[in-house]
């Protein structure tokens, strides 16, 4: 069956034409899904027929909290959902003087096997729906009471390994008639699939493109991230140059900070190098240790001394504020510790 919660306007209105109902029905019912409703039965203003007849065409998905953690320092809430096929992801509820953000996962695990990461520990098992993407964001709000005013795709998974159908969440998230989150206020991070980053660039969003570039230079890169093998620096930055061309949006760069890694001022020389001429903003990110990950964080001397450098050389550099240090909120510990828990059994 097909999940309702992926469909647009439009092809809401083919479905239910194919029901025999009429078209202004499909605003009803994309404003309950847009809702959180976990049943066609809340559908109040739907007849009961109809009701039961969407409940026999589509399937709803409607996710459970596994496990909540709230931050003693900054409120900062911390989700993992459990899904109907039982998979779980995770996703993180943030709190700024400028509204409330949120981080989405787009995958169950991820392929890209970074070092520093703990998404992808266990591998990929398979990609959200553009629906079950959209439920992250329902359901926060719903358990929350809190409404969303920013989106950051930065949660587990690629989300260009899931091209299809993070675009389609891209465009129901952000439509009038449903969560209405303007484009402006999501942020798309990729590891740097050059060729994915190239075809976004042709959807002509406005979105806010943010890179995970981590170490200007190859051996660096490729020795925390794998994909550099497949899309090395310099085919990066051409398709970095490339969507900022056709779309006039400024990206993004987040730079992990690790101890003796990427820290040093060479690199910080390099990176500035490379960034010369084109519009960009550089995330300087503390490293969330990894138990799993031979990767330290780097001292909080060594983050000043590299910002610095940047921006001696006419580069904006931001360190990035760590929320809920006390709860893990950096994604993919969670749901490990779940998958641990499970394979022993269910003991906590």
């Amino acid at each position: 069956m097909t999940e309702i919660k992926s469909l647009t306007i439009e092809e809401l209105k083919t479905a239910l034409a194919d029901m025999g109902e009429k078209p202004f029905r499909a605003g009803q019912i994309f404003k309950w899904l847009h809702q959180g409703v976990e049943s066609f039965e809340e559908m109040s203003n739907l007849s009961k027929d109809l009701r039961a007849r969407l409940a026999e065409r589509f399937v709803l998905t409607v996710p459970q909290v596994a496990r909540r953690q709230v931050s003693q320092v900054d409120g900062t809430v911390k989700y993992l959902w459990r899904l109907r096929d039982g998979d779980c992801v995770e996703s993180v509820l943030m709190h700024y003087e400028h509204g409330v953000s949120v981080c989405v996962s787009t995958q169950v695990g991820c392929r890209m096997g970074c070092r520093f990461c703990a998404s992808g520990l266990n591998g990929l098992k398979r990609h959200l729906s553009a629906g079950e993407i959209l439920d992250e964001i329902l359901f926060m709000q719903k358990d929350s009471g809190e409404t969303v005013s920013n989106i950051v795709l930065m949660g587990t998974g690629e989300p260009l390994d899931n091209y299809d159908n993070v675009l389609r969440f891209l465009h129901l998230v952000s439509c009038p008639e449903g969560v209405n989150i303007g484009q402006r206020h999501i942020s798309l991070s990729t590891s740097g699939i050059a060729d994915k980053i190239e075809r976004l660039a042709g959807e002509k969003l406005q979105i806010t493109l943010s890179v995970s570039l981590h170490a200007p230079d190859d051996e660096t890169r490729s020795s925390i991230m794998p994909v550099n093998e497949a899309y090395p620096v310099e085919r990066l930055m051409r398709a970095c140059r490339y969507y900022f061309d056709t779309t006039g949006r400024r990206i993004s760069y987040e730079y992990m900070m690790a101890r003796d890694t990427t820290d040093r001022i060479w690199q910080a020389e390099k990176l500035a190098k490379l960034l010369r001429g084109r519009p960009a903003h550089v995330n300087l990110i503390p490293l969330n240790e990894v138990a799993e990950s031979p990767l330290r964080p780097s001292r909080p001397e060594a983050v000043r001394r590299f910002q610095q450098a940047l921006e001696k050389r006419g580069v904006t550099a931001t360190v990035r504020r760590r929320l809920g240090p006390d709860i893990d909120a950096a994604c993919g510990q969670l749901r490990r510790r779940e998958l641990d828990r499970t394979a022993a059994g269910g003991a906590e």
